[in-house]
């Protein structure tokens, strides 16, 4: 989930339904408060006041949805230590993914690239094509599993980064670049280097996913999270502003410190 979710984007019905790692197994969560109320939680801690007044529910609401979530697992509950009175709650589970309304897809271009490969043997042609393959069908199913895609994308990074480490931020960027274009993941031009902001077009990861209205290049931003993260020795987050799932004809990536850290 990220950390900067819009909360007064939430208040409307959820067409999504998410998923939950918790320790005695998945739980899925459909409620739209509920859904709010993890939004409202993401990254941070908050007491049953605080959560009643970022959401606009009655107490009474919150109270409720509150105790479904504990019941569940899917968040905690600690004393505050400056009122014993209190309660702070917060999420102890790990968000998996969402499932939603299917997305339309087809599968002639899929097909096409199959022949491609069998024509031309690049191998990178038939990796790409088993990774938007596994992706496709998944989305057609109505499965969001960029979650876990993130996750996997930081585990990547964090090998990724022994290679291409350097102190000097314009040297790593310069690795990155060559990296990139070498294996056939994209061409990255660098637009900024504080905050970092990267401009990606090829995109191994969307080039060709069908329009989804919002960015999908969560394997990606995990990747630039780990790398930068090690870089510069804080925690790092990626924001993707443009994507080509979105309509545009290339990935934009900003880079920045997790809210907290220096």
């Amino acid at each position: 989930m990220k950390a900067e979710t819009d909360i007064s984007a939430q208040s409307g019905p959820s067409p999504t339904i998410g998923l939950f790692a918790t320790e005695d197994g998945i739980r899925t969560v459909e409620s739209p408060v509920r859904s709010q109320i993890l939004a409202v939680l993401n990254g941070r801690e908050l007491s049953f006041q605080e959560i009643v007044q970022v959401t606009r529910k009655a107490k009474s609401t919150i109270s409720a949805h509150l105790r479904a979530l504990l019941k569940e697992g899917i968040i905690g509950e600690k004393p505050d230590l400056s009122d014993s009175r209190r309660k702070i709650f917060y999420i102890r589970s790990r968000f998996l993914g969402e499932i939603s309304s299917q997305v339309k897809t087809d599968n002639d271009d899929q097909v096409q690239m199959v022949a491609s490969f069998l024509k031309g043997g690049d191998p990178s042609i038939f990796y790409k094509m088993m990774f938007r393959t596994i992706r496709v069908t998944l989305l057609s199913r109505g499965i969001n599993i960029d979650p876990i895609l993130r996750e996997a994308g930081f585990r990547i990074g964090q090998g990724l980064y022994a290679s291409i480490a350097s102190p000097d931020i314009s040297v790593l960027l310069d690795k990155m670049v060559k990296f990139w274009k070498q294996h056939n993941l994209g061409q990255i031009v660098v637009e900024n280097r504080s905050p970092v902001t990267l401009i990606v077009y090829d995109c191994f990861e969307c080039d060709d996913l069908p329009y989804l209205g919002r960015p999908a290049c969560a394997f990606d931003a995990g990747i630039l999270e780990a790398v930068f993260s090690a870089h510069f020795g804080v925690g790092h987050m990626t924001t993707e502003l443009r994507c080509y799932a979105m309509g545009d004809d290339h990935c934009k990536f900003v880079i920045r410190p997790v809210s907290g850290e220096k």
